[in-house]
């Protein structure tokens, strides 16, 4: 009796070694499938999709074509397809090596349509048909000419400006210098230097220009409304990380996938460190020549809500325009981008803690990022990244390298900062995170794509 009573009556929620299936898939069939997906995957990795997202479309594109034991490996700089044939027939595993990691989300959002209608469909896309669709979308043109990103770039730093209410004086030299850092780093990267060396020129760009308008005040030349020069230097932060994955790292840590999470959060690591060098050196100089610089106390959402909004909706226009989204979205992105700072203001005296509110920010982040990819098919990392960009910390790292520099007990001085920053950034990922995944369960998934989301998963 008491052995009945604890003794498990049901089969595993996670079956382990179960013997292949798919004996009657001919190889040719299995191979033009599995290199279909392998594909459809490469670009999804390289345009800025998420490990989760990745496997899961590929498992619903194998599934969707009858490969229903394929197993899918993803590294951040690989993807790995595996068929196990059954007994009879031999297995079939593929790798295709990711060359290239970029923002595009329009491509992104085509390959996101085309593969729905490989699963969503009455009949059937055949494989070869699904292949010339998929290589015409990787080879077609950006929706926009070039110097449309770099202005993006701009209007991003901008909006940072005005976001913290500062005249339109420093909103004009933010501008100028995010063009000169687009045009800097674009150069280094045709040159093949690494993106390290780019983020320190980019930041020390930014913050010599900061330096620039201090120095001009100590010569008594005071330009009108540039009383906070600081907020250049802050806007350059934002700018340099708004395009490297905490968030990304941060949401494949939390789905399982560590060894990419690792990947990414040591470039992230990198990237940052390259901005701290830059600036750090940058001030660090200027402190030796006798230029009078300090960190404002009170910048931030002092400004204002109105101030606030305005510069987030400009911050989600900048990130729209160098992301490569189609143009018809981006109001959509601006409106997103001021309504989660809205939150964010409103909820910010309601608690001191650093991670918080804006982790509060981030869910209502993810969850219109989901409503909007179910409306329009536009990526939710996407809308989310317009949504946070604002509430990056761009003024506890700035405090942090100043007080490094500036003092020789600077480490211990720094690691308030430090902490708020991480802190900020971890809530902002995992409230993206959050929010995508309750909204899913709200509204739902199609039965393909419930399918695939179960199989990347371990035993719950």
């Amino acid at each position: 009796m008491a052995g009945q009573a604890v003794r498990g009556i049901r089969e595993p929620t996670q079956k382990i070694a179960i013997a292949g299936s798919d004996d009657a898939v001919s190889q040719r069939h299995a191979r033009a499938v599995i290199d279909l997906c392998l594909r459809a995957g490469e670009a999804m990795l390289a345009t800025g999709a998420s490990a989760a997202d990745v496997v899961a479309t590929v498992l619903r594109m194998s599934a969707g074509y009858g490969l229903n034991g394929t197993h899918v490996d993803i590294t951040f700089t690989s993807v790995t397809i595996s068929v196990h044939r059954g007994l009879n027939e031999d297995p079939i595993s593929v790798m295709r090596v990711v060359k290239v990691r970029t923002t595009d989300y329009a491509r992104l959002q085509a390959v996101y349509r085309l593969i729905d209608e490989i699963t969503a469909g009455d009949e059937l896309m055949h494989v070869d048909e699904a292949r010339e669709r998929l290589g015409a979308i990787l080879t077609q043109p950006h929706p926009y000419r070039r110097w449309l990103v770099t202005a993006g770039k701009a209007t991003l730093a901008g909006g940072v400006v005005v976001m913290y209410d500062a005249s339109f004086v420093l909103v004009i030299v933010a501008a100028v210098a995010a063009i000169a850092v687009d045009l800097l780093t674009r150069r280094m990267a045709k040159w093949g230097i690494a993106a390290f060396f780019g983020q320190i020129a980019a930041a020390m760009i930014t913050t010599w220009a900061a330096v620039g308008m201090y120095w001009l005040r100590s010569m008594g030349i005071e330009l009108p409304g540039a009383n906070r020069p600081t907020v250049i230097v802050i806007s350059g932060i934002i700018m340099l990380l708004s395009g490297i994955g905490l968030t990304a790292a941060a949401r494949d840590a939390i789905d399982g996938y560590y060894v990419t999470a690792t990947a990414r959060g040591m470039e992230v690591v990198m990237l940052t460190l390259g901005l701290a060098v830059g600036i750090s050196v940058t001030i660090g100089v200027a402190i030796r020549l006798g230029v009078p610089m300090r960190v404002g106390t009170t910048l931030g959402p002092d400004g204002g809500l109105v101030a606030g909004v305005v510069g987030a909706a400009l911050i989600g226009v900048g990130f729209a325009l160098t992301s490569y989204v189609h143009l018809r979205v981006v109001p959509l992105m601006a409106a997103v981008a001021g309504l989660v700072f809205a939150v964010y203001y409103v909820l910010l005296p309601l608690t001191d803690q650093p991670g918080v509110v804006p982790g509060l920010a981030g869910v209502v982040a993810g969850v219109l990022g989901y409503l909007v990819y179910r409306w329009l098919k536009v990526p939710e990392s996407a809308m989310t990244m317009a949504g946070i960009i604002g509430l990056i910390p761009g003024l506890a790292v700035y405090r942090a390298l100043y007080s490094i520099m500036d003092s020789e007990y600077g480490i211990s001085a720094a690691m308030p900062a430090l902490v708020s920053a991480i802190a900020v950034g971890l809530g902002l990922a995992a409230g993206t995170t959050i929010g995508g995944f309750l909204t899913r369960q709200t509204f739902g998934l199609d039965r393909s794509a419930i399918i695939a989301s179960r199989r990347t998963r371990g035993a719950r």
